[in-house]
């Protein structure tokens, strides 16, 4: 009887196991660091979920964007979203076609907002182009 609970408690716990390990590779925080540290772009996004924030990884700069719900012609959508970025100092190397790039892939998820950029990556969207 006991070496019976023995072989039950050790599948138990390589069940638990197995179940963990799924969890880590799953996730969306480690493929966002992950993103970040390969310098690629990924955006981690509950797109039903107009309350939680945004958060995406563009050239190793996190950052991070706060959407607003409001009305369209027919429907509630995100109309606004503000982006800003935590760490400013990641911001070294980003160009303001990058910004652009960055504005597009927010318009195709979703289509009726209006990105506003937060401080310091509004000054360079301000600043005039130098030809």
């Amino acid at each position: 009887m006991i070496i019976i609970l023995f072989r039950f408690l050790i599948f138990i716990a390589i069940a638990l196991l197995i179940y963990t390990v799924y969890q880590y590779y799953r996730n969306p925080m480690r493929k966002l660091r992950i993103a970040k540290e390969s310098d690629e772009f990924f955006l981690l996004d509950e797109l039903q979920n107009s309350k939680k924030n945004l958060q995406f990884v563009y050239k190793g700069c996190l950052f991070e964007g706060e959407k607003y719900v409001g009305t369209t012609e027919d429907s509630f959508e995100v109309v606004n979203i503000h982006v800003y970025t935590p760490e400013s100092n990641e911001l070294q190397g980003i160009t303001r076609d990058d910004l652009y790039f960055l504005e597009k892939e927010l318009l195709i998820r979703y289509p009726y907002a209006k990105v506003e950029w937060k401080y310091p990556i509004n000054k360079l969207i301000i600043t005039p182009i130098k030809e």
